[in-house]
């Protein structure tokens, strides 16, 4: 009987045989991190050239600041050597395809179930959101100004990131 998982473990199992970061400290190699969408056509560390330990990722819907990103930025700023954080939206988002109203009839049909007290967060003006979230990261209190913040709007189509704050 197979497993839903069994194709998965077998590939950790030679992601394991080769592994290299044993010992590694957990801080951002390059003092980075990288908010962005769980979108599986982003890939965070390569479109800008990185790789796994260069940087600190927070994946969430629509790649928005919210409360608990905020919170990882303060731990990445202050105890884990980032410096730069990228905030990266990108374009054909679902989150940005829509209202809020609509995905949550979307959701409550798929589901089955109402899902009208939910908060899905969706996004209205993807450059203006962009710009209220790197104001959001770079005026917190317990993320000093020696961080960099950008807000940056990938291409899903070409793989360039354009820089909107």
């Amino acid at each position: 009987m197979e497993h839903a998982f069994d194709d998965l473990l077998e590939h950790n199992r030679k992601f394991a045989s080769s592994f290299d970061l044993q010992g590694f400290d957990g801080v951002a190699k390059s003092g980075v991190a990288i908010v962005t969408c769980m979108d599986s056509r982003l890939d965070p560390l390569g479109m800008v050239g990185l790789v796994p330990g260069d940087a600190k990722i927070l994946r969430n819907p629509g790649g928005r600041a919210t409360e608990r990103t905020l919170v990882a930025l303060v731990l990445a700023t202050n105890l884990l050597n980032v410096d730069r954080v990228l905030l990266v939206q990108h374009t054909r988002c679902a989150m940005a395809s829509k209202s809020e109203r609509e995905l949550l009839m979307d959701i409550t049909k798929a589901a089955g179930t109402d899902a009208s007290w939910l908060d899905l967060g969706a996004i209205e003006d993807q450059p203006l959101s962009i710009v209220e979230d790197v104001h959001r990261v770079s005026s917190h209190p317990l993320i000093g100004d020696h961080v960099k913040v950008g807000g940056f709007l990938y291409d899903v189509d070409s793989g360039l990131l354009d820089q909107v704050a």
